[in-house]
């Protein structure tokens, strides 16, 4: 381990480390794509919920949280497939990009753009409805505070109020629970990964999985348990930006 020698692969005939470090790129595009996705789109939701409580906003946005945190990810990717692929023709049904084009610059990223679409709405969806959640429930708590009665006694405008005061102690939740959330990120790109022909580390290890392959599975829990450290100790910075009063 101290010499980052995770092994070799005699099923794949390759060193795991080489196997885990060609697969990272599209994994990493998509969980990224999906956290971003899933972080801006399930705040942003929470926000206007939690402003317009008990009305029309708050219960459609509640109701659709809901259904989203209740769909099982490979569900959803499957019909999706069968819906935006398959019958409407939008979409690809699967892979990285589209095989033997010779694409490059702006085709290639248009290109796999496409085919980023489906894979990252079904990773991202469970965890927007959470963070949607979170988010309303914390932004309900702080409009509740003594310092922001303060505020609006001073004059300040509710959007003043709600972005300059509220929001930035209303996310300290929705980030932790973004750190923690982060294992379980991984662990669901293994099945959406594979339900899309995804080429990243989730297939690789639903591969080795089936084969048995114990060298590299071993490689990718390793990796996967060093991605978690390195995002909570980012989730530890945010936090420190976002309340001043914190210290690493």
């Amino acid at each position: 381990m101290l010499h980052l020698d995770l092994g070799y692969s005699f099923r794949n005939d390759s060193p795991v480390g080489s196997l885990i470090v060609d697969r990272l790129w599209p994994t990493g595009l998509l969980m990224l794509t999906a956290f971003a996705a899933a972080l801006l789109i399930g705040t942003l939701l929470g926000l206007v919920a939690a402003t317009g409580r008990n009305s029309w906003r708050d219960a459609v946005i509640s109701l659709v949280s809901l259904v989203a945190y209740a769909t099982p990810g490979f569900w959803l990717g499957l019909m999706m497939i069968v819906v935006f692929a398959i019958r409407l023709g939008w979409l690809p049904t699967s892979g990285y990009d589209t095989v033997g084009a010779d694409n490059e610059g702006w085709d290639e990223v248009w290109d796999v753009g496409r085919h980023l679409v489906m894979p990252a709405v079904a990773l991202a969806l469970f965890y927007l409805a959470v963070y949607a959640r979170v988010m309303r429930a914390s932004v309900l708590e702080q409009v509740g505070m003594d310092y922001v009665t303060t505020a609006r006694a001073k004059g300040q405008t509710e959007a003043r109020v709600m972005t300059g005061h509220v929001l930035r102690n209303a996310l300290l939740p929705v980030v932790t629970m973004a750190g923690v959330q982060a294992g379980n990120l991984i662990g669901g790109s293994i099945v959406v990964e594979t339900v899309f022909g995804w080429p990243g580390v989730g297939t690789l290890a639903f591969n080795a999985l089936q084969s048995r392959d114990l060298n590299l599975l071993l490689g990718i829990f390793f990796v996967s348990a060093c991605l978690v450290v390195v995002i909570n100790l980012a989730v530890d910075l945010v936090y420190v930006c976002l309340d001043p009063r914190l210290e690493l």
